[in-house]
């Protein structure tokens, strides 16, 4: 008897199960549908930039990018089926001349990652206040400025985008104490304290912003590094490209949007042996 009503109820349990499946209940929910994003990328054209363009790209998502760099801008374009601009963004009038195109041709922008920056170390003697300020204006300034342009381009829209992320890259030396990088630290220390004030003023616009910290990120002369200025992270490689993009593509997914004003460290650990080692 025992038997057979284990049976039974087992036989009751299937059909049960059976007919949960026919009308939908129980059903894994389905990937929610992919949403084509317009994309802009300063410093695109080499790096972690180029690394970002051709992700979002793969993404399926429309990118434009500018750069420097107007060979590898323009290969980049070709090959990854995006738009490139050749934009020196020490250019203000350049730089928002080429937001301005953009926004008139696409309508709009949903993700602007600021990646473009310059790093040159020299001690405070050989730094000059030239130099400084170069350091500043191409690090700091080109996020400020996007960032206002699309803000004053969203508030004369009549119906409001819901979507919108900016991401903008800085660097552990901003709270590393680190010899000749005075310049490189004090604008990467901007843009952590930007991120965060812009997280407030766009919050309206329905765009959320947000920094990442990357750490050393790995060269072609890897085995060159000296491990006592570049020492090997707690995770036991040095840092790669995809390692930063991953995260942006992450930060624009739609359901993320609870995540404002933070500054992300991404360094396998590096920064906390730093510490150690000073």
């Amino acid at each position: 008897m025992a038997d057979n009503y284990l049976e039974r109820k087992y036989q009751e349990y299937q059909s049960q199960k059976s007919s949960a499946t026919k009308s939908g209940y129980g059903k894994k929910k389905t990937t929610p549908t992919h949403k084509m994003r317009r994309v802009f990328v300063t410093g695109g054209a080499d790096g972690i930039g180029k690394t970002i363009v051709k992700a979002f790209r793969m993404a399926g998502h429309r990118v434009a990018f500018c750069g420097r760099n107007e060979e590898s801008g323009k290969e980049t374009a070709e090959k990854t089926g995006t738009t490139f601009y050749h934009v020196d963004i020490n250019n203000k009038e350049a730089l928002e001349n080429c937001m301005r195109h953009i926004l008139e041709d696409w309508g709009d922008l949903d993700i602007i990652i600021n990646n473009a920056g310059i790093s040159k170390f020299a001690s405070l003697t050989e730094t000059s206040v030239e130099d400084f300020d170069q350091t500043l204006s191409a690090n700091l300034r080109p996020a400020f400025i996007t960032s206002r342009l699309l803000a004053i381009h969203r508030q004369s829209q009549t119906t409001p985008n819901p979507y919108g992320r900016i991401i903008n890259i800085s660097s552990t030396h901003y709270a590393t104490n680190r010899l000749s990088s005075e310049a490189y630290a004090a604008s990467k220390s901007g843009i952590c304290s930007l991120t965060q004030t812009l997280a407030m003023s766009l919050s309206p616009c329905h765009t959320t912003v947000n920094s990442i910290i990357p750490g050393w990120i790995q060269a072609d002369d890897y085995d060159q590094i000296d491990p006592e200025t570049h020492p090997i992270p707690f995770s036991g490689r040095m840092g790669k490209p995809e390692d930063i993009t991953r995260i942006c593509l992450f930060l624009c997914q739609e359901e993320n949007d609870f995540i404002n004003g933070e500054n992300i460290t991404i360094d396998g650990g590096t920064a906390s042996r730093l510490h150690d080692h000073h």
